[in-house]
């Protein structure tokens, strides 16, 4: 029995490395002659193309229509001011209090060596206030003259609100927070007037804190 099974694997019949190859070939012939677009499909990809490229364009040309705005907590209500004059956001840390200043200025701050005053808005409004917490952040309001520090007492976030959607204001708001609003949306978040704030003469404090 051993002999014959030696005789069996001599006699087998050696591998046709050509006809592998032609097969492989027919099956690479194949595969592309399936895959291969027809006018028809050719259209249709263009058109999803296209439909796909224009719909990437609508944030871009509605970009004027919204404005991207750091949503922050002031005496239980909901503030927003454009990042556009956002310079930073940081933890309120290192506090010098600054003499012979309004009381809304809280006091100012080394920011990498940069010291830069801190405006307490709840104070200058007019707003209930509360004890500082480790939830306080300073937001850093920047124009092309002026910089300072703005108190929040929290951070909610940053996000993009439709200009269209900012009412003028609301008959509540009468009091010294009119002057810097840009307006107020549906869902009441009241839009401070960065650039306002940063060219308003009560405001500006450089002089004293470089004294």
């Amino acid at each position: 029995m051993s002999t014959h099974k030696i005789t069996l694997q001599k006699t087998s019949k050696a591998t046709d490395w050509r006809e592998v190859e032609r097969r492989l070939e027919a099956a690479r012939i194949a595969t592309e002659h399936i895959w291969a677009p027809t006018a028809e499909d050719t259209q249709r990809i263009l058109k999803e193309r296209a439909q796909t490229l224009a719909r990437e364009a609508v944030p871009a040309e509605t970009a004027d229509a919204s404005v991207e705005v750091i949503e922050f907590l002031l005496a239980h209500e909901r503030y927003a001011v454009a990042s556009e004059y956002v310079r930073e956001v940081y933890p309120l840390e290192e506090l010098t209090p600054l003499p012979c200043t309004p009381a809304f200025v809280l006091g100012i701050v080394n920011l990498r060596g940069e010291i830069l005053p801190v405006i307490d808005l709840k104070k200058f409004f007019d707003l209930p206030e509360k004890g500082l917490t480790n939830l306080n952040k300073v937001i850093v309001l920047e124009s092309a003259d002026m910089a300072f520090g703005i108190l929040a007492d929290a951070i909610s976030g940053v996000r993009r609100i439709s200009r269209a959607g900012i009412q003028p204001s609301l008959p509540t708001l009468t009091d010294i927070r009119a002057d810097y609003l840009l307006g107020v949306t549906a869902e009441h978040v009241v839009v401070l007037d960065a650039e306002k704030l940063l060219t308003d003469e009560k405001l500006i404090v450089q002089e004293q804190v470089d004294g």
